[in-house]
């Protein structure tokens, strides 16, 4: 009876297993997503639990950043922008702002959300890959706030034409990118989890490099090559071409963003279904 119930067992977790590789990891969140939906609001919920302001925590910490960055840059630095005026400006900091805040606060709570949930990794009825990626949808909600008082501005200034429906690509392409990289970073932590500690210096030199608070045009011609290596670099261009510049960005972003996106995700599905073999044995 035993052996019947493993072989039973064995059977459904191939059966699952190979399901589980058509379409990748495209077809494997799709077909979990109410799954995926339910442990994204707990996660959220728990987030949040005990706070006093609670989800205004959402809308208050993008314009705090950005309080201070725009002090920062316009004031302090006075730093000129072709084209823009002060206003227009600060859209266009907070156009580089809003994603870099949430993918950092998603890459902060995702690399180590494998490690600390070891009772799930030993666990055969709860996909492990799923929980990575409830964290980077529940740092969406910064995303989701930040758009929206993004898109309120961008009105405000004058800015707002039709290419600003090219915004929901290039989210697309952040999310993928972001799933991707904290399917790596969450794997590879289990391991060594001296990595969860340099997330904070991780993120502090992304945003030095990142476009937040200039454009491409500032750049030399030198330099352009070597700030293409930054992958956020094309989701924060993408978005400031969108909603400030008016235009849909140029191909070399667009290339940009199929490689950060799909191409990103596809080789962290890849990397953590090989590791996920060997995540008991360390946790």
């Amino acid at each position: 009876m035993p052996a019947a119930t493993r072989v039973s067992q064995s059977g459904v977790i191939a059966s699952g297993s190979s399901r589980g590789q058509a379409f990748g990891p495209f077809g494997f969140l799709w077909r979990r997503r109410g799954l995926l939906w339910r442990v994204t609001l707990t996660e959220l919920r728990a987030r949040y639990a005990g706070s006093a302001l609670g989800l205004a925590w959402t809308v208050l910490f993008p314009l705090l950043f950005l309080g201070v960055y725009a002090a920062v840059f316009t004031v302090i630095f006075q730093v000129k922008y072709e084209r823009l005026d002060g206003a227009e400006a600060v859209v266009l900091i907070f156009c580089g702002l809003i994603p870099f805040l949430s993918f950092a606060e998603a890459l902060g709570s995702g690399t180590p959300s494998v490690s600390a949930n070891s009772g799930l990794v030993k666990n055969t009825l709860f996909p492990i890959e799923l929980v990575p990626v409830r964290t980077v949808l529940a740092s969406q909600g910064t995303q989701v706030a930040g758009t929206a008082m993004l898109l309120i501005a961008v009105i405000a200034v004058g800015r707002m034409g039709w290419s600003a429906l090219f915004v929901p690509v290039v989210w697309a392409a952040q999310v993928m990118f972001t799933i991707g990289i904290v399917w790596i970073f969450s794997a590879i932590n289990v391991f060594a989890r001296d990595l969860q500690h340099t997330i904070a210096v991780i993120n502090l030199l992304l945003m030095l490099v990142s476009p937040i608070a200039w454009t491409e045009d500032m750049l030399p011609d030198r330099l352009r090559p070597i700030a293409g290596l930054n992958p956020l670099y094309y989701v924060i261009v993408g978005y400031q071409n969108a909603l400030i510049e008016g235009r849909v960005p140029p191909m070399h972003v667009l290339i940009g963003l199929v490689i950060v996106g799909p191409g990103v995700m596809l080789l962290g599905w890849f990397v953590f279904r090989r590791l996920k073999l060997v995540f008991a044995d360390h946790v």
